[in-house]
């Protein structure tokens, strides 16, 4: 049985009437890390975060499966009971593929993916110019990754995203969720809203199917706080450029000092310590609970300390 503690704790989070879920998007270990230190509840692996960190490249649609499902297992073996929730591009082909994409995340541990109705080159969601797959097509990925997940034995979450909004129109998006619920999934990504009206009206005409927020700085959707996304229904809010976004606006800044100065000046915490050192970073990446486990089960390598 594929059974996951970090999936039953994502579904018990959707089923809590006054829980709504807030994950920081993360790419990879240090990223997750942090996150995990500050105390979120669940974690989202972006896709666009993958590309970016694993391949140096843009959204569009780049990254193989083995990239996606060997990072989210990175990230969610790094707590095993904090769900994370991956982004699953379009599973990767037609339903033989997304069925052995489907195992593949229950394998990893992850606790929820969303897989869309793009074309397989697909690209970013808050992009233009998206290619979409029909109806049909789009159902048969969502069938086959929930009979996977049958024959696995598995509780993971299935999110069903549609990008349909931008060239088809609302009632269309719609009709593909409906679609892809019936179809299997659990819950429903509307990809691309551009009101906070269509963000309500969507929960209320997908009710009482849990329904999920893409917050991306710069992107067409309006951004709301967690408590406004509360309000107007949601239970999944993602902010998946956290990651990307911290690194892009800290690595630029500290190599324009080092080019421009020649060196890099410490950082300090208030009470006088050098912030960020790289015993901080070993630390937040478990330097200490790593060393005391090896002496712990009778290992010699960290007695002298590390």
């Amino acid at each position: 049985m594929a059974q996951t503690k970090s999936a039953k704790n994502l579904r018990q989070m959707l089923a809590d009437p006054e829980k709504i879920v807030v994950c920081p998007g993360v790419h990879d270990g240090l990223t997750a890390r942090m996150a995990l230190r500050v105390g979120f509840d669940a974690l989202y692996m972006t896709g666009a975060g993958t590309a970016a960190s694993r391949l140096g490249q843009a959204d569009l649609g780049l990254t193989t499966v083995d990239d996606m499902a060997t990072n989210a297992g990175m990230i969610a073996g790094l707590d095993r009971d904090v769900p994370v929730i991956a982004d699953a591009d379009t599973g990767f082909g037609g339903p033989l593929m997304v069925a052995r994409t489907t195992e593949k995340y229950i394998l990893q541990g992850v606790a929820a993916f969303h897989i869309e109705d793009q074309v397989t080159t697909k690209r970013c969601g808050h992009l233009m110019g998206k290619e979409l797959v029909d109806t049909a097509t789009y159902t048969a990925r969502i069938k086959a990754a929930a009979a996977a997940r049958e024959r696995m034995g598995s509780d993971i979450v299935i999110i069903a995203r549609t990008d349909a909004l931008q060239s088809l129109g609302y009632d269309e998006a719609v009709s593909r969720l409906r679609a892809a619920v019936s179809a299997g999934a659990d819950v429903a990504f509307l990809e691309g809203l551009r009101t906070k009206e269509q963000m309500a009206q969507v929960v209320r005409d997908l009710a009482p199917t849990p329904c999920f927020l893409n917050m991306v700085g710069g992107g067409v959707t309006p951004l709301v706080n967690a408590d406004e996304a509360r309000r107007l229904g949601y239970k999944i809010v993602i902010w998946p450029l956290v990651g990307m976004s911290s690194v892009y606006l800290a690595m630029r800044e500290f190599c324009q000092e080092l080019k421009t100065t020649g060196e890099i000046k410490e950082r300090y915490t208030e009470d006088g310590r050098t912030d960020a050192g790289v015993r901080d970073v070993f630390e937040l990446c478990g330097l200490t609970a790593s060393s005391e486990f090896d002496k712990e089960m009778g290992g010699v390598s960290f007695a002298k300390g590390a």
